[in-house]
């Protein structure tokens, strides 16, 4: 149930109305305040078979399986990097690129190494129809000729990455400039 309830958070237009004003703080404080009280706690992250592999140094990190649990370190890694610029190159707070931010996320939150590019990533794990799209799959996107864009689905259309225009933001996969640029999606968490 509170599960649910953050997870609609991110469906919520966070603008408030003129109704609205003065209820914002309060949901967002709401929604901290229950991440917070829930902890966090399970099993070492299993690696994906033999795509990527485990580093073994995040044993507090959730166990790759859990989808929910997924969900929760994709978005701990957002509030972590949220505004961060984009930097083609990049793999730092003070500039990342996409699949560099990918790559750090993976690492930091499931203790899996993937590779370093775009191209290296769009090889790993099965590939997954884009209806049947899961928390943690990375979708991919053909934004030029040979130009392609990395991200990490979050459920409900919404998937997070690092934007050339927003750095590290989540967008939505079903806008008119996302949905007609979508190539397409592997699981390296299975």
């Amino acid at each position: 149930m509170v599960r649910d309830f953050l997870r609609t958070c991110l469906s919520i237009d966070l603008k408030p109305s003129s109704t609205q004003a003065g209820r914002l703080p309060l949901y967002v404080s709401a929604a901290l305040l229950l991440l917070f009280s829930l902890g966090c706690g399970g099993a070492s992250p299993q690696p994906a078979s033999g795509v990527a592999t485990s580093s073994g140094t995040n044993k507090d990190k959730p166990h790759v399986q859990d989808r929910d649990d997924i969900f929760y370190a994709l978005m701990d890694q957002f509030a972590d990097w949220k505004g961060t610029r984009y930097q083609y190159g990049g793999q730092s707070r003070n500039g990342v690129d996409c699949s560099g931010f990918v790559q750090l996320t993976y690492k930091h939150q499931f203790g899996v190494n993937l590779p370093r590019t775009t191209k290296l990533q769009a090889r790993l794990g099965p590939e997954v129809s884009r209806k049947k799209l899961q928390v943690g799959d990375l979708v991919f996107f053909q934004t030029g000729i040979h130009v392609r864009h990395v991200g990490m689905y979050l459920g409900n259309q919404q998937f997070l990455h690092a934007s050339s225009s927003k750095g590290v933001t989540i967008s939505r996969m079903d806008t008119a400039y996302w949905s007609q640029r979508f190539w397409k999606a592997t699981r390296p968490l299975s």
